[in-house]
């Protein structure tokens, strides 16, 4: 590991760190913050979820999902499914840290958030799963960090004031936002 990717896993938790934190949400899930141009240029990988879905319908979001008995731990289910959905293969991220888990209030799940180091999306052969995936975007730190805004949202009926990101007309919002707000604060 080199020196600068130690001064970003200083930044972050162990991954034993952020799964013995409590966290609400009766369902195990983890996703993937896929981290490339780290540190002259960072940026993330998102996905943007197919409209015509039963759950996160078109929702922006990080890869990543519910926990599989034959997954070895967490950071095993984020990178199993940033593979499922984007095609990302496993030996090309390193894991750099975690971040606390992170609870949804409407679905109960306690999304692990795992953060990885990869080559720039262009060297790898990234692919949407057309069953679950839209769109594979890729955006830059800064440009998120500009895109912040906290809004307020009607979703099922219901008000809610919360922080958001709106990057090219794309809304982030949600645990994805929350997740999103806790890297940049520790970068």
């Amino acid at each position: 590991m080199s020196q600068t990717d130690r001064q970003l896993s200083a930044r972050l938790l162990s991954p034993e760190e952020a799964i013995a934190i409590e966290a609400r949400g009766g369902t195990a899930a983890a996703v993937l913050l896929a981290l490339y141009g780290w540190p002259e240029r960072p940026g993330l990988l998102f996905t943007e979820r197919r409209s015509d879905l039963r759950r996160h319908a078109g929702e922006i979001s990080f890869p990543g999902g519910r926990q599989d008995e034959a997954d070895a731990d967490l950071a095993a289910t984020a990178l199993r499914e940033a593979h499922e959905e984007i095609r990302l293969e496993p030996a090309a991220v390193e894991l750099a840290g975690a971040l606390p888990p992170t609870a949804t209030f409407v679905t109960g799940y306690r999304i692990h958030p795992f953060v990885g180091l990869i080559p720039d999306p262009g060297d790898l052969h990234l692919e949407p799963n057309p069953a679950e995936v839209e769109t594979l975007l890729a955006f830059s730190l800064d440009v998120l960090r500009e895109g912040y805004a906290m809004r307020r949202l009607l979703r099922r009926g219901i008000p809610i004031h919360t922080p958001t990101y709106e990057v090219d007309g794309h809304l982030i919002w949600g645990a994805t936002a929350r997740i999103l707000g806790d890297l940049l604060d520790r970068l």
